[in-house]
């Protein structure tokens, strides 16, 4: 031991520094783990989706685009439906270059409302007679503008994606409305809602005020000069009389529902209803609030894996477009008489208590009504479904070589240092 160095020994932590170790050793363990699972998860999916993004497409043809519902969860806002997405559905749909079109709620019955729109749009473009035609959007220029240019639309099934519960039941609530109700509204839905009163203005003091008389004829250029144009000064003294005001245009609002759950057997159905309607598949949207759920929520971050597996499959099937009808279930199971009606049903319990109040008088909720479905409309849904040889071929994959490890944790540059590097050791 050199003179003047204390003497020291290696020595075990206290039990306190031993007990702060290793739980954030664990927790950091358990995260990174979970990361790495997630990751190799999703490269699994969209591995088995890229061969799409090489194919060629037709020049006089418009690309496949998939139509993704979200809406804002239970009493919590959009950012949290937008995040899953980017999260869990968007990589995939990256991978395989597919084009999408995103329609968004942001409070209960907005998903229901656009898709009860678009279809009874689409009931008007093929013909069926309404008493106010829609305005005309820029989506209808640009369709017309394509068909003068020779380019036609996607002849195939496109699909939809549903993230969550609460809107796969707005789904079907906006499939159903559009279908089976009328395509002009009834006399009893008001499209727009009434604008609130105007503020009643005091009476304007009335004075009386000689005329002004003439100016002397002076050179225009004079600065004195008053033009018949510009108001005196004592004109504009004078009160204003009340104008009438045009009339401001109405607010849309959300548009109410057309008919109800039990007026569906005695609706007609749309006669250009398809015999098939475009397939469908549910993404589940695990969202839980609450300070005493605070251990599920940590068990669930630790397991995001799971979430991006099921995500990550649901979303690979729609890309594929492999898709089958709906399956009809007896009476005794679970309570559902059709396959739509028990999907993603765990998400229910799991709602905040503010979604599930109901006020005296309220009407129709698409969240907490039974969802209810039509044998007409059942039997023309379809469900995207990975066929048995694309689920053996994702499972036998072969696992990511240790160069496209690199090249999703570092940046570019540190890896071609990391390659020259390995050249000169070479």
């Amino acid at each position: 031991m050199a003179p003047g160095l204390p003497n020291f020994r290696w020595r075990l932590p206290s039990r306190n520094w031993m007990i702060f170790l290793s739980i954030t050793g664990s927790w950091t363990a358990a995260v990174i783990y979970d990361r790495r699972e997630k990751k190799r998860i999703q490269q699994k999916w969209t591995r088995l989706v890229e061969h799409i993004a090489s194919e060629s497409i037709n020049e006089h043809q418009m690309p496949r685009k998939l139509t993704v519902y979200l809406s804002a969860p239970p009493a919590d806002g959009l950012v949290a439906a937008r995040e899953h997405f980017n999260e869990y559905v968007k990589p995939i749909l990256v991978a395989a270059a597919m084009d999408w079109d995103a329609v968004e709620g942001r409070r209960e019955g907005d998903v229901r409302a656009g898709l009860a729109d678009r279809i009874r749009r689409l009931r008007w473009k093929r013909g069926e007679k309404v008493t106010e035609e829609p305005e005309i959007d820029i989506k209808d220029i640009v369709e017309e503008s394509r068909l003068r240019a020779g380019i036609n639309e996607w002849n195939g099934p496109a699909g939809d994606i549903v993230i969550g519960r609460h809107t796969w039941k707005e789904y079907v609530r906006g499939l159903h409305e559009g279908w089976l109700g009328p395509v002009n509204p009834p006399a009893s839905v008001d499209l727009y809602e009434p604008l609130p009163p105007a503020p009643e203005s005091p009476p304007a003091a009335t004075t009386e005020t000689s005329e002004p008389t003439a100016p002397s004829s002076t050179d225009d250029a004079s600065p004195t000069t008053v033009h018949d144009s510009a108001p005196s000064a004592l004109e504009s003294e004078k009160p204003k009389e009340d104008k009438e005001e045009p009339p401001k245009p109405k607010k849309k609002r959300q548009t109410p529902p057309f008919n109800s759950p039990a007026e569906y057997s005695q609706s007609q159905l749309a006669p250009t209803c398809p015999q098939a309607l475009g397939p469908s598949t549910t993404v589940a949207l695990p969202h839980l609030l609450g300070f005493f759920n605070f251990p599920i929520r940590m068990y669930r971050f630790l397991n995001r894996r799971q979430v991006a597996d099921e995500a990550g499959r649901q979303t690979a099937a729609a890309v594929l477009g492999a898709y089958r009808p709906y399956h009809t279930l007896s009476d005794d199971e679970e309570g559902a008489q059709w396959e739509q009606q028990r999907f993603l049903t765990h998400e229910e319990p799991e709602w905040h208590k503010m979604a599930k109040e109901r006020k005296e008088g309220e009407g129709e909720r698409e969240w907490l009504d039974e969802m209810v479905i039509d044998p007409r409309i059942g039997e023309r849904m379809r469900k995207f479904e990975l066929s048995p040889e694309e689920e053996d071929r994702a499972r036998n994959l072969p696992a990511r070589s240790s160069e496209s490890w690199f090249a999703g944790l570092w940046p570019k540059r540190e890896k071609q240092a990391w390659e020259g590097l390995g050249d000169d050791l070479d």
